[in-house]
């Protein structure tokens, strides 16, 4: 066998999944190439919740460092009611998370995330990363794959012994590896649930106006019927990031798009007075439509692997989406390097490893929504059950999701 390809790794995307892949293959000693389709990386979103599970393989991989000095340490999860502003649960983080978990759980922004892993990537010599190239084919052989790019007007070409696909929610390896439907293959599905995005400084009126409802070193998710609001500080604690889900219309195909603010405002009827004026004043608010993909499409092929997004993007109510694409991107480099003579044994593996562990999370924030946005008799419960869980018990039953780490499928 060729031993450039067999040591060399080809990645689609150079978003948080495709980078952490770059960099977890390049810990095992392999070559990465990796094509990214936008001509500069720019981050998509705001901020990003990053739990023990996640900061852990970040900080294996080097990248934690780098991303610690704009990041924040929330205190706590706090829960509150949008309608009294009393809080319903507090589940303690800072020092209690990390003692407990071994790992931090932090708050940042995106673009500082991927700063930070770009930054990694930047140290690692045995990592290519090519912008303004889109994977436009790939050619599967006994020993590896060929991987067509299209960049600069010119076709290029890299070998490897397999091709990840990291490149979103509307991936377009996702066709690839699912031989089934091809180029028809679903690219993604609206959920019915908008996103409205907003970052105000920590200075400002808005900044203000959440300091006087909210504990501003604290993740606080205010709960509502119709709307519920996620609040915590980025950038050092220099701004807060906010972001409300409400019921909506499809309003792009694309991250980001403009939509009437009466549905947020529509939604918030018996909110507290002063949550309402601090809506109004984090304006403006971008809507982001939130897109899943169809959990049974395959994720891996005998030569392609789906990580992150592409192979299942989910709602954002676990608050995992960038925690789940970091786990894939590790566990498959570790299950690639522990098979080395049988890749497409490896990539099943994987796959039937990460399919419940994924599914799960995904319940889970299922839940978290339905629980969120209770009314009448099961609001009432809810509190009720919120409040009769102790601090120590929430944290408990955060343990499966927290603790988990890269499971080692051959010992060598």
């Amino acid at each position: 066998m060729d031993n450039t390809r067999s040591r060399q790794i080809v990645i689609a995307g150079a978003g948080v999944a495709g980078l952490t892949a770059a960099l977890a293959f390049a810990e095992r000693g392999y070559r990465v190439q990796v094509f990214e389709q936008a001509q500069r990386l720019e981050a998509a979103g705001a901020g990003v919740q990053l739990s023990p599970n996640a900061t852990r393989i970040l900080r294996q991989l080097g990248a934690l460092d780098r991303l610690l000095p704009a990041a924040v340490r929330p205190e706590a999860v706090v829960l509150k009611d949008a309608a009294t502003l009393r809080e319903l649960a507090r589940v303690p983080l800072g020092q209690a998370a990390e003692a407990r978990w071994q790992a931090p759980y932090l708050v940042a922004h995106r673009a500082d995330l991927q700063s930070a892993l770009t930054a990694r990537v930047a140290e690692m010599p045995n990592i290519v990363l090519s912008p303004g190239a889109h994977v436009s084919g790939v050619t599967k052989g006994s020993h590896g794959v060929t991987v067509a790019a299209e960049m600069d007007g010119e076709t290029v070409e890299a070998e490897g012994l397999l091709l990840v696909g990291a490149d979103g929610v509307w991936s377009s390896v996702r066709g690839l590896v699912d031989t089934t439907h091809g180029a028809a293959s679903p690219r993604s599905h609206f959920s019915g649930e908008l996103a409205w995005r907003a970052t105000i400084p920590a200075d400002s009126a808005a900044g203000q106006a959440f300091a006087a409802i909210g504990a501003t070193n604290c993740v606080t998710t205010f709960l509502h019927p119709g709307f519920h609001l996620v609040a915590y500080p980025v950038s050092k604690g220099a701004a807060f990031n906010l972001v409300a889900f409400t019921r909506g219309e499809r309003i792009a195909e694309g991250w980001s798009g403009n939509a009437d603010t009466r549905i947020l405002t529509g939604a918030m009827h018996g909110t507290a007075a002063a949550l309402a004026r601090l809506i109004e004043a984090a304006g403006p608010w971008t809507a982001w439509p939130i897109h899943t993909v169809e959990s049974k499409l395959p994720w891996t092929n005998d030569r392609m692997a789906l990580i992150g997004d592409a192979a299942h993007a989910m709602t954002p109510f676990a608050a995992q989406g960038a925690a789940m694409a970091i786990e894939d991107a590790a566990m498959l480099a570790d299950v690639v390097a522990d098979l080395p003579g049988d890749p497409a044994q490896g990539l099943q593996i994987w796959e039937n490893l990460r399919r419940p562990r994924v599914a799960r999370v995904a319940r889970r924030g299922a839940l978290n929504r339905l629980a969120w946005h209770a009314a009448g008799p099961v609001s009432i419960a809810r509190n009720l059950f919120l409040k009769m869980r102790s601090s120590e018990k929430l944290a408990a039953d955060l343990d499966w999701l927290y603790g988990w780490q890269p499971q080692k499928i051959i010992r060598r």
